[in-house]
């Protein structure tokens, strides 16, 4: 019954019963496996318990042999450094002189090791070999100083000057061999000055400071520097190096002519001394500066790189006394009694000092050199004063020079020729005057310059004017003058001055010499030209001592007077002749100007006189005793005033 009924049941209802069958299968073996699993689990639980002790043992093992593989490792790092130690300490032994560069690695080697044990602290005998490699590491460093004393005094020698000279450029060459004379040096005379700029010679911007080191050793002499320096032995190494390579430069300083001059032994020497002296220490600035200075601080740069403050103070303490004793001569020079021979020696100090400013400050950097630099531009300052101050004492020595010794012959007078001369070396000095103005006193310097020379020449002119006093003959006054203002009118216009002073000022002063002519002849020949006027020709007299109306030439004149002024006349112009000839007119255009502007007031003036009275002389007895001279003749003696000539040469 029941199959019948399933037969013929639902096809749902079958496939539940069959899903639920099967689960039941599956939850059967789930508890089988999860059984199983369990028992695993204990079995594996008791596999680990039972090899938990060997785990430990072989831990322990593999622990160990690390160890044991560490100590072997750290045993040979300090047998290493101990194989590294007695290496350098034979080496350091030996000592450098055989073989620096490895005496070098063996003293990094030995600091090496020393920092290596110094750091080891669980190395019991690790003190102890610091303390005997700091001790052979002190020994080290003593030869190395020893070491860099040799071999820089070995190489320091003093330069030659004839290498010096081979230095510079052509053009600045001494022409003679002998040291501190230059060819055209500084500090001359305004007579024979030939100044020039050296900045507008393209060959002087040629210099090449000489090796004062061989090449090959100047990185040995660094590497012993370095060392010395990581010991903290800098002053050690600066007096060694101070030591050696000042007492170098001193000599060659001597060797090249410089002495060392107080102020009292310049005060001493006589100016021509003192000039040349003056000419020297500008060419000695130079050398100094652009050669030894230069090499100087090269080689320093290049033994103290990496160290530059150190540097900086050795090459301080090598040139301190070199160059304090070049300035001290030129300080001694700026500050020593004014005169104005002087002003041109103090430009040319002053333009040296201008030249040499920028490399100054290039070569003396540093903290250490700020001393020399100031000394430097102090002693450019003084000199641009000093200058100054001495424009202003020859304008006034000028205005009030009392020479007593006046030209007799009425010439250029040498205050004029010194005084011209004097400006126009202010011309060749346009461009230092420049620098120095606008360092003074600021603005334009043309403007600066203009005022100089018109008050310079203001001044020669007031002391000519008191000078042409000194004459008894007013003549020979307006001579005087009409030559020494026409000598400067000359000089200007052939010079830069008269850009600078203006066309208006050069015509004014040739009206000034215009003026004096005219003045020289009326105060000279107004005398003589009245002994040939009419004036005073006519006589109450009877017929016997005048001409009569025949001729009319010289109707009513009296024969005695006519003589008379014949006889005034020769004598007159024998006086003058005589007299004049020994004045002096130096130009040769302005002499013969004068003469032929005398000549025309007075042969026309004459031809006229003796051809209207000559004949009341020549119808008398002697004739030729009043007409002496022709007008040809007086024409040739025209020709022989203003020669300057003596009395002897004048007789006839």
């Amino acid at each position: 019954m029941g199959i019948a009924v399933m037969a013929g049941g639902d096809p749902l209802s079958e496939k539940a019963a069959m899903f639920r069958e099967s689960l039941q299968k599956s939850q059967t073996i789930t508890d089988s496996v999860v059984s199983i699993l369990g028992s695993f689990d204990h079995r594996l639980s008791a596999l680990e318990t039972a090899m938990r002790p060997t785990q430990i043992r072989t831990h322990s093992i593999r622990k160990a042999h690390e160890n044991i593989d560490k100590t072997l490792k750290a045993a040979e790092g300090i047998l290493a450094h101990f194989d590294q130690y007695r290496q350098a300490e034979a080496k350091i032994l030996k000592g450098p002189h055989e073989d620096l560069e490895s005496y070098l690695e063996a003293i990094d080697q030995l600091r090496s090791n020393i920092e290596f044990f110094s750091s080891s602290k669980d190395f019991k005998t690790g003190d102890g070999i610091v303390s005997h490699a700091n001790n052979l590491l002190v020994k080290a460093i003593s030869k190395l100083e020893d070491e860099f004393k040799q071999l820089l005094a070995l190489y320091s020698k003093p330069v030659e000057p004839e290498r010096l000279f081979d230095c510079l450029p052509n053009s600045m060459r001494p022409s003679s061999g002998s040291p501190g004379h230059e060819g055209d040096s500084g500090g001359r005379h305004p007579s024979s000055h030939n100044h020039s700029d050296p900045s507008n010679n393209t060959d002087a911007v040629v210099y090449t400071p000489p090796t004062l080191i061989p090449p090959r050793i100047l990185p040995l002499l660094h590497d012993l520097t370095q060392q010395m320096v990581q010991a903290g032995h800098q002053q050690q190494l600066l007096k060694i190096y101070r030591d050696t390579r000042s007492s170098v430069l001193e000599e060659s300083l001597h060797k090249l002519g410089v002495e060392k001059l107080s102020k009292d032994d310049v005060q001493k020497l006589q100016w021509e001394v003192l000039e040349a002296k003056i000419g020297n220490w500008i060419h000695f600035m130079r050398i100094a500066v652009k050669l030894l200075f230069a090499g100087e601080r090269k080689v320093c740069d290049q033994i103290f790189e990496g160290f530059d403050s150190l540097g900086d103070q050795c090459f301080s303490e090598v040139t301190r006394s070199s160059v304090f004793m070049l300035l001290s001569f030129g300080e001694a020079i700026a500050r020593s009694k004014r005169s104005p021979e002087k002003l041109f020696v103090l430009l040319d100090m002053y333009e040296i000092m201008q030249e040499l400013h920028s490399e100054i400050e290039t070569i003396f950097k540093g903290k250490t050199c700020n001393e020399i630099r100031e000394a430097a531009l102090g002693l450019t300052k003084r000199l641009a004063q000093t200058a100054q101050e001495t424009f202003g004492d020859f304008e006034e020595a000028v205005e009030k020079d009392a020479t007593k010794t006046a030209v007799t012959d009425g010439t250029v007078h040498p205050l004029t020729s010194y005084v011209i001369n004097y400006v126009k070396f202010l011309f060749d000095y346009r461009s230092t005057l420049k620098q120095l103005f606008q360092e003074i006193e600021g603005g334009d310097d043309a403007a600066q310059l203009a005022s100089v020379t018109m008050r310079i020449m203001q001044a020669l002119q007031t002391n000519l004017d008191g000078k042409s006093k000194q004459y008894k003959d007013p003549a020979l006054t307006h001579l005087f003058l009409m030559n020494n203002i026409h000598y400067i009118v000359r000089s200007v216009r052939r010079s830069e001055a008269k850009d600078l002073l203006g066309d208006d000022w050069v015509q004014r002063h040739r009206r000034v010499v215009q003026q004096h002519a005219n003045q020289y002849k009326r105060n000279a020949w107004a005398k003589i030209l009245q002994c040939l006027s009419i004036q005073g020709l006519t006589s109450s007299g009877g017929s016997g001592s005048t001409v009569g109306g025949d001729g009319g030439s010289s109707s009513g004149a009296s024969r005695a007077i006519v003589k008379e002024r014949f006889k005034g006349f020769n004598l007159t112009f024998e006086e003058l002749h005589q007299k004049q000839s020994q004045w002096t007119v130096p130009d040769t255009e302005l002499r013969e100007s004068l003469r032929l502007a005398v000549a025309e007031v007075l042969l026309p003036a004459y031809r006229s006189f003796v051809k209207r009275f000559g004949p009341l002389v020549e119808n008398g007895k002697t004739p030729q005793k009043y007409i002496k001279y022709t007008a040809e003749d007086l024409e040739r003696m025209l020709g022989e005033f203003f020669e300057g000539k003596n009395v002897n040469e004048i007789k006839r």
